[in-house]
């Protein structure tokens, strides 16, 4: 059987934890739009956390980033004034982001680049970027400074949202091209996925990609989503925040209407699963049951995935 998910973020990392457990080929596309040069190498966050975590060498409580890290480096460059002190890269991570601007540098892809890097970590998924062509989310705010566009990194990150939020931009998405393979994967699997990932800043920027849509639109695989939002809060993350930007309600059903229909709006749902809490939401057109939802360990997300999937008839 061939599962393909679409993922970004801890989230996702978290939920191909319980995919992977299943008698099944499954490939993971990941959101690159989070990605931003800093220091001058390229950090991929999305692919890295899913990369850590399915790896083995995720920092467990912080949700991020290496275990056992060490911050020689970021301390260096703050004592010469050249650290970000909103975003700090560890001395384990930078290793990584060293090797990936080596290699990007050198002319290989990022599709390339990554699967070069998963061959160390042996995630046990086939990880795809969305795109090898560079996309960013930008978030439009505003300040005394006035409107401006920042990385989306620094929108979080330094502020926590908390900052007059217009939009969010992908830059670069309307060029761009599905990484090697994306689109294959989708028309040649027997399911495909949308994890529990933040439906903004996550999944909306694969989708975003030009054929990418297209492809789960007509893909004869069934297509299931999770609900990130549980009893009207997300599961982890900043989900509210942006949901907040786009006027959505923060709700299971109205994270489904945004994904929407394939039969009947142009959407690309088949199936959704929301949490019990929140059981008796309808999104029209698309199937919709429930289940327990919060991924407390591989054990339960495995008992996850198998009810999205049988929720859309695939007996996994």
């Amino acid at each position: 059987m061939r599962i393909v998910v679409l993922v970004g973020g801890i989230g996702g990392a978290r939920f191909l934890m319980g995919a992977r457990r299943l008698p099944a080929e499954v490939t993971a596309i990941v959101n690159t739009a989070d990605d931003l040069t800093l220091h001058g190498l390229r950090v991929c966050p999305d692919l890295d956390s899913v990369m850590y975590t399915l790896g083995g060498g995720a920092d467990a409580e912080r949700g991020w980033g290496r275990a056992e890290e060490t911050w020689t480096v970021s301390t260096e460059l703050a004592a010469y004034g050249g650290e970000a002190p909103w975003f700090s890269l560890g001395d384990k991570d930078i290793a990584t982001h060293l090797m990936r601007t080596r290699m990007l540098d050198a002319g290989y892809g990022l599709s390339a680049v990554t699967e070069a890097l998963c061959d160390r970590w042996k995630p046990g998924v086939r990880m795809l970027p969305m795109s090898d062509d560079r996309v960013e989310t930008h978030v439009v705010v505003s300040d005394e400074d006035g409107q401006r566009a920042v990385h989306f990194q620094e929108w979080w990150v330094r502020h926590r949202g908390d900052i007059d939020t217009h939009r969010f931009i992908f830059t670069g998405a309307a060029q761009a091209k599905p990484g090697p393979g994306v689109v294959e994967a989708i028309l040649a699997a027997d399911a495909v996925v949308v994890a529990p990932s933040n439906p903004v800043v996550s999944i909306a920027p694969i989708l975003a990609v030009p054929r990418i849509k297209e492809a789960l639109t007509t893909t004869s695989a069934p297509v299931v989503g999770v609900s990130p939002i549980i009893g009207g809060a997300p599961v982890r993350g900043m989900a509210d925040r942006c949901l907040a930007v786009l006027d959505t309600p923060v709700t299971a059903e109205a994270v489904g209407a945004m994904f929407g229909s394939r039969s009947e709006s142009g959407g690309i749902l088949d199936g959704w699963l929301v949490d019990e809490t929140d059981a008796g939401a309808s999104v029209d057109g698309v199937t919709v049951g429930a289940a327990p939802l919060w991924m407390t360990d591989p054990e339960a997300t495995e008992a996850m995935v198998r009810r999205a999937l049988e929720l859309v008839g695939v007996d996994a």
